[in-house]
């Protein structure tokens, strides 16, 4: 079984996906932090990530992978490396490159083979998964995002000043939405969810019971 969770950056999508995947002893795929992986090795090579030929073809010479919620280039541990403001600006920019997300979703499309697998990102149910039997879209607002976005950098020692944090998001917002390939929208039969008000374990709640309903829909068919 596939679920896929997709939503703008700082809607809590990654931590719902870890916890939901921990629930249901599914496999997880945080495709973000592919993006943020092309990103950091262009960036280690100085290659230009508005350079489209370059950036694709170190795409295609990438293995990335994971370990549990590691992530792991070429068989390197980057978590850590991927979390910074600039890997997650740089992210954003490769993920424009068409070739690049041909890339990725060959590989994303590969990992699910014959598994049980939780996967979020921008495009999971539109595009890189259009068949999964649980699509979840999950969003909020701008404002509460820069504020989750703080925090989290803030825990890493990194700060920055909140209305810049949000300015970041709003200018992530525009490019992803407007991208001319796979622009992130819900798909047509994604349950969507609004976390601006909810705590994490209210979001991972009702992501499991929607996926356990469907598990129970999808026994009985």
């Amino acid at each position: 079984m596939i679920v896929t969770i997709d939503g703008p950056a700082g809607s809590g999508k990654s931590t719902a996906a870890r916890g939901l995947a921990q629930r249901l002893g599914f496999d997880y795929i945080d495709t973000g932090a592919m993006y943020r992986a092309v990103a950091h090795s262009c960036l280690a090579s100085d290659i230009d990530t508005t350079d489209r030929a370059s950036v694709t073809e170190r795409a295609a010479e990438l293995r990335i992978g994971f370990d549990g919620q590691d992530v792991l280039l070429d068989g390197v541990n980057i978590s850590a490396a991927v979390r910074s403001p600039s890997i997650s600006e740089a992210a954003s920019r490769v993920a424009q490159h068409p070739g690049v997300r041909a890339e990725m979703v060959r590989q994303q499309q590969a990992m699910v083979r014959e598994r049980d697998m939780v996967t979020e990102g921008r495009d999971q149910g539109t595009e890189v998964f259009p068949d999964a039997e649980c699509k979840f879209f999950l969003e909020a607002s701008a404002e509460v995002r820069a504020v989750r976005r703080q925090e989290e950098l803030l825990a890493r020692g990194v700060e920055v000043p909140l209305e810049e944090t949000l300015e970041q998001i709003r200018q992530r917002d525009h490019r992803d939405r407007t991208r001319e390939i796979s622009p992130l929208r819900p798909a047509d039969d994604a349950i969507v969810i609004d976390s601006s008000e909810l705590t994490a374990d209210g979001v991972l709640d009702r992501f499991e019971a929607h996926v356990r309903q469907c598990l129970e829909d999808l026994r009985g068919s």
